[in-house]
């Protein structure tokens, strides 16, 4: 029966959940982030070290992780951004690295070395933003001048490719992607009428404030119950529902106003304490470690790529707002891609448009970006590292 999840592998992927997080504890001076123990973790449960289970062991839970990362992120970031010249510098940055993308995977196609010309031309503008924020929130760099571009940058890199798979390359066509961005516009004005409706005075805004912090836990609830809505929804193919896991997150935030801290709070320890490990865990167990290995020079180029693509621009375009050192590191935090390259790859694969090879070798350096690049942004920062603090009105703090 399908998404039925498999007691003996949860119990493995939830040991190394735990192990991770006492790694990190226990070394405090790791420059690895978690995410990397997680991902290493799966690879050594997986069927090409000790064979205990397979990601579709847990693929349901895994799903519900990859909304959370991007519900998280969403809800991290603060629109307001997108006014300001940060968000319009992470624009430009996106757009040169897309006309650069374009150039390059044009090249490889040309020359027999790419077969999926889109999917790998996405994949190297992509920003994880959600599997950054921990590691940018613990080092105390979403804060100041430089969290703000950071956060653009990482919004942008994040919100816009997966605009552009669920228009260009969804299962079920451009049509159904449009009527997807669609519904995720008439949730965001029916959750703000939402907010309208419920007056502060009202008996259901009084019956939600009393039960939000008790057993009832009613905006927590109601969260889970928007992203799981979502993802069962688009269960045809969960990249929608990734769109739409951002979007409602960034919806989310504006909706619950002054409550937002507290809910954030939630949504850390739900996500990060069990969903979100899930998915990465499940990511590791799914890498092909065969195809990376017959091929690593593959690996290397996509790696080398994403640098040049997505962090090259931003050299440039940071040039008269940033000093060199925090360019670099924005270029870095640019580079950094997993989770969507991730989907990209299932996309290439399942459509027959990928070559297994290409697959792996894609995610495998979007797992070298995540391993190398977050600690070279941590040994560029000189200020130590204390926590990021959360401006007025929503923005850096959460996820």
């Amino acid at each position: 029966m399908d998404d039925v999840v498999s007691i003996d592998t949860l119990a493995a992927v939830a040991a190394v959940s735990l192990l991770a997080a006492v790694v990190v504890g226990l070394f405090p001076r790791l420059l690895v982030p978690q995410v990397v123990l997680l991902l290493a973790g799966g690879m050594v449960l997986g069927p090409h070290v000790l064979d205990l289970g397979t990601a579709a062991d847990v693929r349901v839970l895994a799903d519900v992780g990859l909304g959370f990362v991007f519900l998280l992120a969403g809800y991290e970031l603060d629109p307001r951004l997108f006014r300001e010249d940060a968000g319009r510098r992470a624009v430009l940055a996106w757009s040169v690295s897309v006309g650069l993308a374009l150039g390059v995977v044009g090249v490889l196609a040309a020359t027999g070395v790419v077969r999926a010309f889109l999917p790998v031309a996405l994949g190297l503008t992509t920003t994880a933003l959600g599997t950054l924020l921990p590691v940018l929130r613990e080092k105390g760099l979403l804060g100041g001048r430089l969290g703000r571009y950071l956060l653009a940058t990482g919004g942008v890199g994040e919100l816009f490719p997966v605009l552009a798979i669920a228009v260009f390359l969804g299962s079920q066509g451009r049509l159904a992607a449009l009527a997807s961005l669609g519904a995720v516009a008439v949730l965001s004005v029916v959750l703000g009428l939402l907010r309208r409706g419920v007056r502060e005075g009202g008996r259901l805004a009084a019956v939600v404030r009393a039960g939000q912090d008790d057993t009832g836990q009613t905006t927590l609830r109601a969260t889970v119950l928007l992203l799981v809505a979502l993802i069962a929804v688009t269960d045809r193919f969960h990249l929608d529902a990734v769109l739409g896991a951002f979007l409602a997150g960034v919806v989310l935030r504006q909706w619950v106003g002054a409550a937002a801290p507290q809910l954030e709070a939630k949504l850390d320890a739900v996500g990060y304490g069990f969903f979100v490990p899930v998915f990465f865990v499940s990511s590791g167990m799914a890498l092909d470690l065969a195809s990376i290995a017959d091929t690593p020079l593959r690996l290397l180029l996509f790696l080398v790529l994403m640098l040049a693509v997505r962090g090259g621009p931003a050299l440039l375009v940071y040039r008269r707002v940033l000093p060199a050192r925090q360019r670099v590191q924005t270029a870095l935090v640019s580079a950094t891609a997993l989770p969507v390259l991730v989907a990209l790859a299932e996309i290439g694969v399942r459509s027959g448009t990928m070559l297994p090879e290409n697959a792996a070798a894609l995610v495998g350096a979007g797992v070298l970006t995540v391993l190398l690049f977050p600690a070279l942004v941590v040994a560029l920062d000189r200020r130590p590292a204390v926590a990021a603090p959360v401006p007025a009105g929503g923005g850096p703090g959460g996820g």
